[in-house]
């Protein structure tokens, strides 16, 4: 039986929690073995220990005096207040324009690589060769300009944070 099964049975034994069997087995135990017997002892001291300590309470005012510690603090104002729209706005259309480009650029490949007629524009992708869209030249020219605007942005940002930072020291 391993330490916390034994100190679980002493524990529902000493609050009074045991079944008969249990009391009875508990009871022998207590009586044959010494590590029983000195970690009963011990738990019925830390018992005693939690009846006869008495617990601080807070006071009447504790909620409200937290309360005051908190508005006495800068609270950081709402996030329409130092986001600029122009720039989301400015961000938003220029990937839409992006992926548009995109989007005209395989719409292109795809009618170059499958056979028209002249009534309808009819597509075919089992015949469509993705190799095509994914290898060329300008969907790479296309990632590279997107990296290099996000490292940019993220450079802005921390820059930008950098300097908020040092502008706060010295005022």
């Amino acid at each position: 039986m391993s330490r916390l099964e034994m100190e679980e049975k002493l524990w529902s034994y000493i609050d009074g929690f045991s079944t008969e069997a249990d009391k009875a087995e508990v009871e022998d135990l207590l009586k044959r073995d010494t590590l029983w017997k000195d970690t009963y002892h011990e738990l019925l001291s830390v018992q005693q220990l939690l009846h006869s300590a008495e617990l601080e309470e807070p006071s009447m005012r504790f909620t409200r005096n937290v309360m005051e510690e908190i508005a006495k603090l800068h609270i950081a104002p709402a996030a329409k207040t130092y986001i600029n729209k122009n720039i989301v706005y400015g961000l938003g259309i220029f990937f839409t324009v992006m992926i548009a480009g995109l989007l005209v650029f395989a719409a292109v490949l795809i009618g170059s690589s499958t056979t028209t007629s002249s009534a309808a524009f009819h597509t075919n992708l089992d015949k469509f060769d993705w190799g095509k869209l994914f290898d060329s030249v300008y969907l790479k020219i296309f990632l590279m300009v997107n990296t290099v605007l996000v490292l940019m942005l993220v450079d802005k940002y921390l820059s930008g944070k950098k300097h908020a930072g040092t502008l706060g020291k010295g005022a």
